[in-house]
């Protein structure tokens, strides 16, 4: 469906548009036949759906404090609040809110007529080899010296204007093709409503943190027994909690790990939605740059600082949401 106050990008004709110099452009002025099942909701976008239900949760049980304390003061009925938060969820699929999270969230452009004249024949190659209605996305462009490219909300595919400028197009549809496989996977649209849902809760944790950080500084101007005192309050408290919940804030603490576990997977798949529609050589060689300028970028740190780098510890790497590049580089072998 068009947005009501944005025309959707029109396609060029075929007539005025050539194909990509490098790219076997298979489906130019042939029919196009569409998968039956234009997207699904694969294991990894499944495992951070149900991942991310404890986060929700606690988001609810936030919201069902707060307006508790709303009905008592100002007579609210109980029951706005939360259900106005579980509605909330569908305006990740109207046009209009995905534009705004585009343009101030994201901080992506449209693409200007020739940024469109680059993408739109790329983009109809590597949609009409998946059996995917192109139309159904938003073309966008980011303002970035970056080699990046996003899967955003339901229908957001950007690109940054360093990977439009120069990359050539058999890497350019190699990219699209992966952020295709984000959304046609459920991993885009299950991440953005898992970080929704979880919000209160996170903004709630994030209250208590600086509320007991401040507590713990003001006692400690007067005594050490008065620090002592509040530290067993809080582990009183906590300890009350934790039982109450049947151990859910405990859960909350490892469901970061596993989530970036899961989403390290989902790049993997990703990146074989890519490999099977005829991408995986053209994929290698993206990864293979990001790797060697990565590369690059530590040894002009360590040159310029005289120090090693340092490494990321265990748990900066479990909370890394990508695979390292060899391993994903690996993963391609079969397709190549």
């Amino acid at each position: 469906m068009d947005r009501p106050h944005s025309p959707r990008q029109p396609e060029p004709p075929d007539d005025e548009t050539p194909p990509p110099d490098d790219l076997d452009y298979h489906h130019r002025g042939g029919r196009l036949h569409f998968a039956a099942r234009q997207r699904g909701l694969d294991s990894t976008a499944l495992g951070q759906l149900l991942l991310n239900l404890p986060g929700m949760l606690m988001s609810l049980l936030v919201l069902l404090l707060i307006s508790g304390a709303l009905d008592a003061w100002l007579g609210l009925p109980f029951w706005i609040l939360p259900l106005a938060w579980l509605l909330s969820g569908a305006m990740t699929f109207h046009r209009p809110t995905e534009d705004f999270l585009a343009r101030y969230l994201l901080r992506l452009q449209r693409p200007m007529p020739e940024e469109y004249a680059r993408l739109a024949p790329v983009w109809r190659e590597v949609t009409a080899r998946a059996g995917v209605d192109g139309q159904a996305y938003e073309l966008w462009v980011e303002d970035s010296d970056d080699l990046n490219a996003y899967a955003a909300c339901g229908h957001i595919v950007g690109v940054t204007r360093f990977t439009l400028d120069r990359l050539p197009s058999s890497q350019l549809a190699a990219v699209l093709a992966h952020e295709l496989g984000h959304h046609t996977g459920g991993h885009a649209w299950v991440s953005l409503l898992g970080y929704w849902y979880a919000l209160p809760g996170r903004m709630a944790w994030f209250a208590v943190r600086l509320l007991v950080a401040y507590a713990l500084a003001f006692t400690s101007y007067f005594s050490w027994a008065a620090t002592a005192a509040l530290v067993l309050v809080i582990c009183v408290v906590s300890y009350v909690t934790i039982t109450r919940l049947y151990g859910l804030p405990l859960l909350l603490l490892v469901t970061p790990y596993l989530i970036a576990a899961v989403g390290r997977r989902a790049e993997l798949r990703a990146d074989q939605h890519a490999a099977a529609l005829g991408f995986a050589p053209m994929l290698a060689q993206v990864l293979q740059a990001m790797y060697a300028t990565e590369s690059q970028a530590k040894r002009q740190a360590v040159a310029a600082s005289g120090h090693k780098a340092a490494m990321p510890g265990v748990l900066g790497r479990l909370l890394s949401t990508h695979p390292d590049y060899p391993t994903r580089i690996h993963r391609l072998r079969p397709y190549l």
